[in-house]
């Protein structure tokens, strides 16, 4: 497979899936200087599909099968996924969890780069990625597996102490939302569910997909909200530091902003607003917001309270592996300030 694309090309990216990421993700290719959209799959002519051709999106069908659906629906169809392959310089692959697999055989047999998410088990990748934490690992890589929303989250702020600081050990709660907004077929609806109900939770051997030393553990609910994830993290750390220390390195650190409960946002639905209030896209937030008053060094211990948007902090770290599977830059600092940029 190619590795490197020509200087002057454009890096033609194909969309497997035009759903709560894949959209997201196709607006951020297209803000991209050295990208653009070749097109997006959908399943069904849904809204979102009018959407994508609305925005000048190519639409593609996933199979032969499925083309008359659209073009019974009055949309134009410009081939399916095999079609789009041929068109593309990588496929970032954002179809529901556990499709993937069937998938990769397809773009195996295309010899093709793909991206796939979170929601796939890591064996799916030759690796897992986070852009501030392992980008040079994905280096030239054929298919790498972008981490959830809560491991980016994680990796992103644990990531920093890690690399400045030291962990000796990480303990993290995660309060998850129920479903996303969009989507009212989900719960629960009056209920707080263990996620799962065995302790330790997946989440921390996901974070070990990055940082493989790291001694994480985490446990996990579910609540009635569908607005964001909030995570309570202690970590006994390595070396001594103190708390505006932490709140100087995480203020340096690109993804992730301090919000002040005593400037009014003092729960999920504050930040949501912050972020309208910045007239970000959908009111999306790709950073991690914590809750400047939650960080505290007690001892060796550090405090921290942090909220994740689960529909688009994995965005930037999509186009930022585009760059190092086929090798635009061997620099990670240099593709995110050029993805965040774009995005701003």
């Amino acid at each position: 497979m190619n590795n490197k694309i020509e200087e002057d090309k454009m890096i033609s990216v194909g969309i497997n899936g035009y759903g709560t990421i894949g959209k997201r993700v196709a607006d951020a290719v297209a803000r991209q200087p050295d990208m653009k959209v070749a097109g997006v799959v959908k399943t069904r002519p849904t809204n979102e599909a009018r959407h994508a051709i609305a925005n000048k999106y190519k639409l593609y069908a996933n199979n032969l099968e499925n083309m008359k659906n659209f073009t019974d629906a009055g949309m134009e169809i410009s081939g399916t996924l095999e079609d789009l392959i041929e068109e593309s310089d990588i496929i970032i692959d954002c179809t529901p969890g556990k499709v993937g697999p069937a998938n990769k055989e397809l773009y195996i047999s295309k010899k093709i780069k793909a991206i796939f998410q979170g929601g796939e088990k890591a064996p799916i990748a030759e690796v897992s990625f986070n852009a501030q934490s392992n980008y040079r690992n994905c280096i030239g890589k054929d298919y790498v597996r972008v981490v959830s929303c809560n491991t980016t989250g994680l990796c992103r702020t644990l990531g920093i102490i890690e690399k400045t600081i030291g962990i000796k050990k990480a303990r993290v709660t995660l309060i998850r939302r129920g479903p996303d907004p969009g989507n009212s077929s989900k719960g629960p609806v009056n209920a707080i569910v263990p996620n799962p109900v065995t302790v330790p939770s997946h989440h921390g051997p996901d974070v070990n997909t990055i940082f493989p030393n790291m001694d994480i553990m985490t446990s996990a609910v579910i609540v009635p909200t569908t607005l964001m994830h909030l995570h309570t993290i202690v970590i006994e750390l390595k070396n001594p530091t103190t708390t505006e220390e932490i709140k100087e390195l995480f203020k340096k650190t690109p993804r992730i902003i301090l919000v002040k409960a005593s400037e009014g946002i003092t729960s999920t639905a504050e930040i949501m607003e912050h972020a309208r209030d910045l007239g970000k896209k959908r009111g999306d937030l790709n950073e991690i917001a914590v809750w400047d008053e939650s960080i505290n060094v007690i001892g060796n211990e550090l405090f921290y309270t942090q909220a994740i948007h689960q529909e688009s902090d994995v965005v930037p770290e999509n186009i930022d592996c585009i760059r190092a599977m086929l090798s635009i830059t061997e620099n990670p600092d240099e593709s995110i300030e050029m993805t965040d940029r774009a995005m701003d």
